[in-house]
């Protein structure tokens, strides 16, 4: 047992059991710390999406308040109530999509666009509230447990090729003066010659080579110390590659990486929070929507997070050993709880939907079994109201290393997917193309599960096809397409 082993009778052992889990108290910090570097871009990047990049505006100040508060609310619940180690935050893609929701809003209304953000956030609370009394009933996790066995294990697999093409895709995107943003593996490998990426990317090229250098060379760190044996090496392998960028940043492009650090403020903004989105709900613009408008965006963001989530959840926790025999993770209830009331604590602080976060697998990878590691990673958001420009120095190309990598691991679930079996085969191969193309871990689910229908019902197996699947799948095609 480690020196570091939590004693039997302490505190955090009784509550987090980490004896049981087989961690330790450095153990679940490591993975926390680790797992809060591979998703601290969203900390700046939700309220520059959420407000068009009017950086420092009242919004955008109370919009990045929000961001770290509800994660950390979400977080805590995670760690306290389900004891997991998943990492929460506003979702990649809810929030573009609430952004042009809130843009859709001024242009029915003729609201200014802060009114409009207040009214919209009234739609997410909703979803919220939904989410909880779902959860609370168990709906949400008996669809868990309909989604077929097949298809539950190609969920894994599926996220890791989205984490892949994440770090070697959209996570490094770089602009220049001839266009952008230019991606690793369609404008650098994709590329015949690195003379015709040079030519297409004009100044962005040498930022794509230091992009690259930086991304295979923390890669690979991280994939030999791991193969030693080494503690921590998916941080280890962060801390190098990000060592490498700012030094080539330096010499090489002759920009200062802590520049920002000088000029930072290190005050949190809380008087803009209170004066644009904590508790400012908009009851008057919101019922200038109209019904038929708020219930289509209600569900559209219910299905969404819904499957993401479940996705999300399931496939960390494949790849982490918590599903017992039957594919069923121990207390998924608390775990999708802890969605629903960061969502609800999030439309009251002033963000968009809070969802469970596909780069917990990063902590999971490092060690974290339990909801230490949330915890972890909850302070830290919270602490990041105070030192905010020190997550904004950790380079993207450092954190593309930890999430190729952890992509990679995760393409191991496969074994668990019977290929033999066409209606295992098919779906579980839709979904591994879906899901890093279209971005979203829900919509790969149901044409997953569309799939899964169609072929048992058309081959004579449709008793095969669980009532709720069933149900499932026809969300789907209408969410595909009637209410895309």
């Amino acid at each position: 047992m480690s020196t570091k082993q939590a004693a039997p009778d302490s505190g955090l052992e009784k509550v987090f059991k980490l004896s049981k889990n087989g961690t330790n108290v450095r153990t679940e910090i490591m993975a926390g710390l680790t797992t809060f570097m591979t998703m601290a871009y969203i900390i700046a990047l939700n309220p520059n999406l959420l407000t068009g990049f009017d950086v420092g505006s009242p919004l955008w100040n109370g919009i990045f308040m929000a961001t770290c508060i509800a994660s950390a609310i979400g977080m805590f619940f995670m760690a306290f109530a389900a004891n997991k180690p998943f990492a929460m935050a506003p979702g990649m893609g809810l929030n573009s999509f609430f952004a042009v929701v809130v843009a859709n809003v001024v242009a029915m209304t003729g609201m200014s666009y802060v009114e409009s953000y207040q009214s919209a956030l009234i739609i997410i609370l909703i979803e919220g509230i939904v989410f909880i009394i779902l959860s609370a009933f168990n709906i949400r996790e008996k669809i868990v447990e309909a989604i077929p066995l097949g298809v539950r294990m190609g969920i894994a697999p599926a996220i890791g090729l989205m984490l892949m093409n994440i770090g070697l895709g959209s996570n490094d995107g770089i602009y220049s003066e001839t266009g952008g943003p230019f991606y690793m593996m369609r404008d650098f490998f994709g590329a015949l010659t690195a003379g015709s990426a040079k030519t297409a990317m004009g100044s962005g090229y040498a930022p794509m080579v230091l992009a690259v250098a930086t991304a295979f060379i923390g890669f690979f760190a991280i994939v030999i110390l791991a193969k030693k044996g080494v503690k921590g090496a998916v941080l280890l392998g962060m801390l190098i590659a990000s060592v490498i960028h700012w030094a080539g940043s330096a010499i090489f492009l002759g920009q200062n990486p802590f520049a920002s650090l000088a000029t930072a403020s290190w005050i949190p903004p809380v008087k803009d929070m209170a004066e644009t989105t904590l508790f400012k709900f908009n009851f008057a613009g919101f019922a200038q929507i109209g019904w038929f408008t708020v219930i289509t965006l209600v569900l559209t963001f219910c299905i969404i997070d819904m499957f993401d989530t479940i996705g999300t959840l399931v496939g960390t926790a494949s790849r982490a050993g918590m599903l017992d025999e039957n594919g069923n993770m121990p207390k998924m209830k608390e775990a999708l709880l802890a969605d629903a009331v960061g969502t609800v604590a999030g439309a009251c602080t002033g963000t968009s939907t809070v969802t469970t976060f596909i780069e917990s697998a990063s902590g999971v990878e490092a060690g974290g079994r339990t909801g230490l590691t949330a915890l972890t990673t909850g302070i830290i958001f919270l602490a990041c109201m105070f030192i905010s420009p020190i997550a904004a120095i950790i380079p993207a190309a450092a954190t593309s290393a930890a999430l190729i990598y952890v992509g990679v691991l995760m393409l191991q679930g496969l074994t668990k997917v019977n290929f033999a079996e066409i209606d295992q085969l098919v779906p579980v191969t839709l979904m591994l193309l879906a899901m890093p193309i279209s971005g979203s871990i829900g919509h790969a689910i149901g044409i997953g599960l569309i799939a899964y229908t169609v072929i048992n019902v058309f081959s004579g197996n449709a008793k095969k096809v669980s009532v709720v699947t069933y149900i499932m799948s026809a969300l789907f095609l209408i969410k595909f397409f009637l209410a895309a």
